[in-house]
């Protein structure tokens, strides 16, 4: 069931609250105090190790009608856009690192690898889904309007089909997020501003086409004679990135121990309870530096949500001090294998493809009554409250 009130649920008073904000903002300000030239380094060279691979995988890719140049090909360019959207794209439209101030890796400026616009992702991510995590009514992430996620959200028998929605979503998740700020639900109901919705559906039309034109038209017709075996190579790159991303988004998002949240609970909400709603809504995986670096550090998902704008190598270090904080304070801190993490989240799918009475929640029980199924839409801008400075600018473009 969904919490309506962090401080009820975690027992806390709030002193102890106030406290938890004051010791989060302290971490945070030590690590903005401490970057520098190390952290710079390190963005600099995923991004020269993410464009060698690229290069690597497209020059292979030219002799792809040889199987083990066509395998090394889909493998290398695979592993540059997982980079290229996890560690380095997503990150960077954080404005992880505009305190570099380097043009070229910049919030404002940068244009990823994938299907939907930059400036409708920090929108949808940076401005609503990291402001109002898992709030029911608000964030849209939930199941990405497709999905029923959470026992609150009313069940429709369009809802049984969701394992192969799900399967469908993960093999065309840059699709599927190229649509997610249109706000289909909101166009449903004729509540979708007519401009607003054609200005966005030019931008991914223009950005979809450029995505396909080169990963299907350009550099197929490049290898000449072997066009259709670097064509397969390249979808081949698209859908691994494409799952991979969907897995690592759903593991820290959708465990048992990601809670939901009511729209009471954000009702005058303080920082230091937005800050505690952040560590309740998310979920950690536990893996090595290289698992890590593959899913762009969100496997520390409960610190990215606490510190969206901090540089994600420091990730794992904030992490030790979070993890204390937790325990100090006796705060749920979710973590677990990878494996485990999705599992819960596969299961979570299955399980609310059919109406509430025929399963049982898996996630803890909050101290909230019972409240009317919510229905799948969402607030508009004007209906919500002012955003956070620290998640990352955004702002709509004239045309």
């Amino acid at each position: 069931m969904a919490i309506s009130d962090v401080r009820e649920y975690t027992h806390l008073t709030d002193e102890e609250v106030e406290q938890i904000g004051r010791e989060l903002d302290a971490i945070r300000a030590e690590v903005e105090e401490s970057r520098g030239a190390a952290d710079a380094a390190y963005i600099n060279r995923m991004i020269k190790v993410q464009r060698g691979l690229a290069f690597a995988g497209r020059v292979t890719l030219l002799a792809s009608h040889r199987k083990p140049a066509w395998a090394a090909g889909a493998a290398m360019l695979g592993v540059a856009k997982i980079l290229e959207n996890m560690e380095i794209g997503h990150n960077v439209m954080h404005g992880q690192w505009d305190w570099m101030n380097d043009p070229e890796i910049h919030s404002s400026n940068w244009e990823w690898d994938t299907a939907q616009p930059a400036e409708q992702w920090k929108h949808s991510h940076n401005y609503v889904h990291h402001q109002f995590t898992n709030v029911l009514g608000h964030d849209n992430d939930i199941g990405y309007g497709i999905l029923r996620m959470a026992r609150e959200q009313k069940w429709h028998p369009a809802n049984l089909g969701q394992p192969v929605y799900n399967a469908l979503l993960a093999s065309l998740f840059q699709w599927g997020v190229a649509l997610h700020d249109l706000d289909i639900e909101a166009i449903r109901k004729g509540k979708k501003d007519p401009k607003e919705m054609k200005r966005q559906l030019g931008q991914i039309w223009r950005k979809g086409r450029n995505q396909v034109l080169k990963d299907y038209v350009v550099y197929p017709a490049l290898s000449g004679p072997h066009w259709r075996t670097t064509l397969t190579a390249n979808a081949t790159a698209n859908v691994t990135r494409n799952l991979w991303s969907y897995v690592i988004i759903f593991c820290g998002h959708f465990p048992d121990g990601a809670m939901h949240f009511t729209e009471e609970e954000i009702e005058d909400e303080t920082r230091a309870e937005w800050y505690l709603r952040q560590i309740l809504g998310a979920a950690n995986f536990e893996g090595g530096p290289l698992l890590h670096i593959m899913s762009g550090n969100l496997g520390y998902q409960i610190e990215h949500h606490l510190f969206p704008d901090l540089p994600s190598n420091r990730y794992g270090e904030i992490a030790v001090k979070v993890r204390a904080l937790c325990d100090k304070y006796d705060i749920p801190y979710t973590i677990g294998p990878l494996h485990k993490q999705y599992g819960q989240a596969l299961r979570t799918i299955i399980k609310l493809s059919v109406p509430n009475g025929f399963t049982t929640s898996d996630k803890p029980e909050p101290p909230s009554p019972d409240r009317a199924p919510v229905e799948r839409g969402r607030k508009s801008d004007a209906e919500r409250p002012s955003r956070r400075a620290e998640l990352g600018g955004w702002s709509r473009k004239a045309s």
